[in-house]
């Protein structure tokens, strides 16, 4: 949708742009200094869970996970709010507070925002981080050999698809939760300490949509293992039952004529198409780079998981 506003802001005219609209990067990025430059993104979206605190505090992770996917680290925000009018004054407040709290734990602050009127609650934020010029992350860059390392669980689309049916598990809804909740922040910081060729988080186009725009920004193929990718517990038991929402199928629309599968029966194919609420990293490293980030996350208490490869060629493919 932003395509034609090439033709207004020609990005050779702005040498301090990094990061603009010439690539599907995840934000924005402008270089203020020989040793700076600003990350700058924004998120919202409508509740994907009841508690209004836990709505709050999810929708303020998943808008900072972008600049965690750049490869930096938050420093403020302004929230975006819309609201209805007869929405008690009480609820409005948890959301926010719940923004709030997982905005300080990120480092950063909130310093003011814009609210309107609105039949449906949406909620998110404009977000700036800072990073070093020369340690920007984007999709593109990965090569061959190269291994795919991921430091989240998937499912969480799926889960609370299912909740919003009355249809999952409180147990299961709770580590989906839980899941949202996490920061990138930790995992932006242990990637910085190794040389990384490409780097995304997974969110609305899931692993595959994320992927792919990875793997076409790079003029490479992925390769995933699905026995290696990890699930929050209930995801495959809700495939199993197709209760996937319609994003998946948007994506599959999408990304579905790049993607080739081995002996992959359709739910589990179809998983991998489910959107991702504040996923994790996707990130692409050497063999040798790959094996120092495991050891900094076992030795920091990150999860990781090595899920697949890059080789040559071009899309995805996604083998047992």
């Amino acid at each position: 949708m932003l395509r034609p506003l090439r033709e207004t802001f020609h990005e050779e005219d702005y040498p301090n742009l990094l990061v603009g609209l010439a690539s599907p990067d995840d934000a924005a990025v402008y270089q203020v200094s020989d040793d700076q430059a600003l990350i700058f993104t924004t998120d919202f979206f409508t509740p994907v869970v009841d508690d209004p605190y836990t709505y709050g505090a999810v929708a303020a992770a998943n808008a900072m996970s972008d600049v965690y996917a750049m490869g930096g680290q938050v420093v403020l925000a302004l929230s975006i709010a819309a609201f209805p009018p007869k929405l008690p004054a009480r609820v409005v407040g948890e959301i926010l507070r719940g923004a709030a709290e997982k905005v300080a734990e990120a480092g950063g602050v909130i310093a003011g925002g814009h609210t309107i009127d609105d039949d449906e609650p949406k909620f998110g934020l404009a977000v700036m981080g800072t990073i070093h010029p020369r340690r920007v992350g984007k999709k593109g860059g990965a090569r061959p050999g190269d291994q795919l390392l991921l430091t989240k669980p998937l499912g969480v689309g799926i889960i609370t698809t299912a909740a919003k049916g009355d249809q999952a598990d409180p147990a299961h809804l709770a580590g989906a939760i839980q899941s949202m909740l996490q920061l990138n922040r930790r995992a932006a910081k242990l990637a910085q300490q190794v040389e990384f060729h490409a780097i995304t988080d997974v969110t609305g186009f899931a692993l595959l949509g994320h992927g792919f725009e990875m793997a076409g920004q790079s003029r490479a193929r992925l390769r995933f293992y699905f026995d290696r990718l990890p699930f929050l517990p209930g995801a495959a038991d809700y495939a199993e039952q197709w209760l996937f929402p319609g994003g998946a199928c948007n994506n599959q629309r999408a990304y579905g004529p790049h993607v080739s599968f081995a002996g992959l029966a359709e739910e589990k194919q179809m998983l991998l198409f489910t959107p991702e609420t504040s996923g994790g990293l996707l990130i692409a490293l050497p063999p040798a780079e790959a094996a120092r980030l495991e050891a900094l996350c076992r030795a920091a208490g990150q999860a990781v998981w090595r899920v697949g490869e890059v080789v040559e060629g071009e899309g995805i493919e996604v083998v047992l």
